[in-house]
């Protein structure tokens, strides 16, 4: 993927150790400073590090004029769905109705902004840098875990409710159960009627942004305490994406 500049901010692939680390820096304080807190003084503690990391393409969205690193995430390419049992959410979730998938795929993991960059321009700029991506190399299907906030699911019963009630997996993708806490949101939020509007505010802007391109989610979500999250699986088709966001996807992208 060449790098990518949209107004003050610059996206590009990591090419050496120091970047990578500077993303995982940037992950443990989005995803795991508020759950270890400020008292950590030894700088390894201070990163998020899996063995993920190193088969994976690492992106970076930096300001362009002072060189900090606003956000991040990486990518790991798979040949097609004979391959999906190497992802990150394979981990969690029985993908084995996707093995069917023949086309390239990618899974996009760790997204993370940093808690003090609000500008909406940077996750604007990393779609544009994902759907590059996705041209570049064909890509059928872009996958992953959307991530909430915490463990205490009922805090989100709106959100989730409308996921089950609009974006469940297609039958023939859907991923089932594998493991060990997971909460069966569907069932348990049949009769709940969502409220729209905290529904949206409490949905992530990633997943809300997948929803927005015809994404569709897993019927269960895997609560993960390591992270201090919980989790829905996210597929979204390619060829699936209304003609009018791809398009504008693209002139980001461009």
């Amino acid at each position: 993927m060449q790098a990518l500049s949209k107004g003050r901010y610059t996206v590009r692939l990591a090419s050496t150790p120091q970047d990578v680390r500077a993303a995982q820096a940037l992950r443990w304080k989005g995803f795991l400073s508020r759950k270890h807190g400020v008292g950590v003084t030894s700088q390894d503690a201070r990163l998020d590090a899996d063995g993920f990391d190193p088969i994976c393409q690492h992106v970076l969205v930096e300001d362009a004029q002072s060189g900090r690193l606003v956000s991040c995430f990486r990518l790991l390419p798979l040949r097609d769905g004979s391959e999906i049992g190497r992802s990150y959410s394979a981990q969690y979730y029985d993908l084995s109705a996707l093995r069917g998938f023949d086309l390239p795929m990618v899974e996009m993991g760790r997204f993370c902004i940093d808690p003090e960059c609000q500008d909406p321009d940077i996750l604007r700029l990393a779609w544009g840098a994902v759907t590059r991506f996705v041209d570049e190399t064909g890509v059928g299907m872009l996958f992953g875990c959307s991530s909430f906030t915490g463990t205490d699911w009922t805090h989100y019963s709106d959100s989730l409710a409308l996921l089950a009630a609009r974006h469940l997996a297609p039958a023939e993708w859907a991923p089932r159960e594998a493991a060990p806490s997971v909460v069966r949101y569907s069932e348990r939020l049949a009769a709940h009627m969502p409220d729209a509007k905290t529904a949206q505010q409490r949905m992530p802007p990633l997943l809300r942004t997948y929803l927005l391109m015809g994404g569709w989610v897993s019927d269960h979500a895997v609560v993960d305490p390591a992270l201090d999250t919980f989790h829905v699986f996210t597929g979204l088709e390619i060829a699936a994406i209304p003609p009018a966001r791809a398009r504008a996807l693209r002139l980001v992208a461009g």
